[in-house]
């Protein structure tokens, strides 16, 4: 297949990239920075040359956003929201104007559109979104308010030849410079590796091979459309995510963190309380009713594999699943 990733340069993009090319297909690459062959220029706002590459492409997956792994100063947050808004609008119309337009646009969102809560899972049918939890701190609705344009403007978009999937993952687990697993490793060999502000809060995650399958999944089940989370079906607090990580490393103490202490913190890593402290308690529904079957099911089992592949060791073979042979 030809496959065009919009904003593919971040971390989830690095993971799809290797995996999709490693399975055989043509993938193109949307950047402001285009440094790669088969990379292309595009603002991430204006309609120009890129859309070439999404006429007659058979897949389109956004994942354009500035990180939001940053100060959450106004400047900051207004980039956030409308990096998201613009591409997936630009996207839209590039589809729609195409001759031949792909068959599928996955979108990315994510499970931050969930309300904060820690007493039920979210899944698709029965979740609740954020916006108007009590309790937390105002600006964590404008997190929620991102998510909600963002995928508003997938489903505004006229696009009648193309299905159209809003992908509301959780935080993605790769052993690669940079990301997530990566920042949480850090901090846990240092011994810092602690729960913060008590470790009741809810971590989502799915391992990066996971993502993968589950996306390639998504290509193959034609009859799967809207808002799908990517998540592992085991959420779990924090303290008991993070006693896991520092297992897999073989680090037996990790200092815990009170609020102020995690402030503190996510200043000096020019980064934001609310990805540590807001509870994300969400599970993947839909792709289990569709048949989905997760690899790496459970944190331990995922945390020691990627600690693993860290380290340079062997990968431990990852069983076949609809839509693993294509992707």
């Amino acid at each position: 297949m030809k496959i065009v990733v919009p904003g593919g340069t971040g971390q989830v993009g690095t993971v799809l990239r290797r995996a999709l090319t490693a399975a055989g297909h043509e993938v193109v690459v949307l950047s402001r920075h285009p440094r790669r062959p088969g990379d292309l220029a595009w603002d991430g706002r204006t309609r120009g040359p890129w859309t070439d590459a999404v006429d007659g492409s058979d897949v389109v997956i956004n994942l354009a956003g500035r990180s939001v792994s940053c100060r959450y100063t106004p400047a900051n947050m207004r980039e956030m929201m409308d990096s998201r808004v613009d591409s997936a609008r630009v996207v839209g119309e590039a589809i729609a104007g195409a001759a031949r337009p792909p068959r599928l646009w996955l979108q990315m969102s994510t499970a931050t559109i969930y309300a904060h809560r820690f007493d039920a899972p979210h899944d698709e049918a029965t979740g609740i979104l954020g916006g108007s939890e009590p309790d937390v701190p105002d600006y964590w609705s404008y997190s929620v308010d991102i998510a909600r344009n963002w995928e508003r403007e997938q489903e505004a978009a006229d696009t009648p030849h193309t299905r159209k999937v809003a992908l509301r993952a959780a935080m993605v687990m790769s052993p690669d410079r940079g990301g997530v697993f990566d920042v949480l490793s850090k901090l846990t060999r240092l011994g810092l590796g602690g729960p913060v502000a008590g470790g009741a809060q809810y971590v989502s995650w799915i391992h990066d091979r996971d993502f993968v399958r589950a996306v390639g999944f998504l290509i193959d089940r034609e009859d799967l459309a809207g808002p799908v989370n990517l998540a592992a079906p085991a959420p779990l607090p924090h303290r008991a995510f993070m006693r896991a990580l520092r297992k897999a490393w073989g680090v037996p103490v990790g200092l815990p963190a009170t609020r102020p202490m995690a402030a503190l913190g996510a200043f000096a890593l020019r980064s934001d309380t609310e990805l540590l402290l807001k509870s994300r308690r969400v599970v993947p529904g839909r792709l289990l009713e569709a048949g989905f079957a997760f690899d790496r099911p459970a944190w331990q089992e995922a945390a020691t594999d990627l600690v693993r592949r860290r380290r340079g060791g062997a990968e431990i073979p990852s069983r076949e699943s609809p839509g693993a042979a294509r992707t």
